[in-house]
Formats: structure tokens, sequence, C-alpha cells
């Protein structure tokens, strides 16, 4: 199998805490599949998410994306939508999308303008005359115009009405490269499930579960998000 993400006995010890945010962690992670990272709060998703991006220093262990360690080489193949932004409301999305095609040597401002145009979204617009949902779609919009390897996505339905969840959903199955892998951590898993491939279950930094979404529902017979329920249930 082509692996995308190597990560092998990681470790993440904040000084603060007295047990480490991420515990001796080992995950391979296929390219082409759509990955749900699951967990409660405080289980270190946002950790794991961040030392992916390169914006956290692993304490020991190692992470290899595309065969490359985190750096430079792998942040240019990785699209990252944050739980929380960091665009400026006072911002045109048509400078925004000048800014991301000068930054990303595999931003398609065409394909960025394509989906606006779907959401009848006047890119002259500035970001604080647009509600929450359409906001979170601008954003995703942003992350999905990259032909990236790996995309992450933090909570990207988080926060807003049905009907903007479903275009979330839309966009994020449609719009992704060939051959890319999304990982995407969400507390939402009822309305997520239905994209993912596969899921990775993490508690108190450590994987508990990492199984494809077909072979629980046939194990458990049940839902993902009834199965996560009764994991965690304790």
């Amino acid at each position: 199998m082509d692996f995308l993400v190597e990560i092998n006995n990681l470790t993440k010890q904040y000084e603060s805490n007295r047990y480490p945010a991420i515990n001796n962690v080992s995950l391979t992670l296929p390219r082409g599949k759509i990955i749900g990272l699951l967990g409660p709060n405080g289980s270190g998703k946002t950790t794991l998410i961040k030392m992916l991006n390169g914006i956290l220093v692993p304490t020991s262990g190692s992470i290899r994306i595309g065969g490359c360690n985190v750096g430079v080489e792998t942040k240019r193949h990785i699209a990252y939508l944050p739980d929380r932004t960091y665009l400026y409301d006072n911002q045109k999305i048509s400078d925004i999308l000048e800014m991301f095609r000068d930054f990303y040597e595999d931003f398609d401002v065409n394909r960025a303008m394509e989906m606006l145009k779907s959401l009848q979204v006047d890119p002259t617009r500035r970001l604080q005359t647009l509600s929450k949902g359409t906001k979170e779609k601008v954003q995703l919009i942003l992350v999905m115009s990259r032909r990236a390897d790996l995309y992450i996505l933090d909570e990207p339905i988080a926060g807003v009405d049905p009907a903007a969840r479903d275009y979330i959903l839309k966009t994020i199955l449609s719009n992704h490269s060939a051959g890319s892998t999304i990982l995407i951590s969400t507390h939402l898993i009822s309305d997520i499930e239905q994209v993912l491939d596969e899921v990775v279950f993490v508690r108190n930094g450590s994987i508990l579960l990492y199984n494809s979404v077909e072979n629980i529902k046939a194990e458990q017979g049940k839902s993902i998000d009834a199965y996560f329920r009764e994991v965690f249930a304790c």
C-alpha cells in the first residue's frame, strides 16, 4: 500500500501538563482516503494536527509525509483548514484569492472562482459582510482549491447550519485531488460519517482504534456515531 503519512513513536509533552498530549503514537495513513480523526475534547487531536502541519515540534518520534520529514517541503503539499480563522474580516475575497495564488504554487484561482460563483458570492465583498456559514464555505473553498496531497480539516462543519454542512461535504467530496488524502477532525460524526472511508479513534493521546468504516459497520452492526458513543461512554 502507498502510505502518505508515516508517524512513528510520536510523543508531545507540554511542560504545563502532567501527561503527554500525544503518547508514543505510531500510525500510517494511505493515499486516496477520507479519514475521520475522532475523539472527545482533550484527546490530542488538535495537537496531532498541529504537528502534522509543522506548527508544533514533537517531544520525540517522527512524522514523514510523502517520504519527507515534516518541514518546509511538506508544508508545500498540505492544505490546512484550522478550527479558527486566520483571515481578517476587512479583507476582500478577491484579495484573499490573490494572496493564496502568490503564496501557494498549487492554488487554482479558477477553481476557487467557480465555487464562489456556485455560491453566488461576489468576490469583491469583504468577509465581514458574510454570514458565518458563508465565511466557513469561503475558507473551505480556499483550502480545496489547492492541488494538495494531504488536506487537513479541523472541525470544518462546526457552528454552521445543516444546509451549509451539506455544501461543505459536497465540496470536500467533489474537489479534492485524485490520490490525495483528507483528514477530518470533527465532533459531528453523524453528519460527516457518510463521506468517511476510515476512522481513527483517539483517547488520552493514544490511538484507540484505526479501521475502515465498512469493517466497523460489518463487525459492530451500527453506525460510526453509535459505535463512537459506545466506546467513549465511560
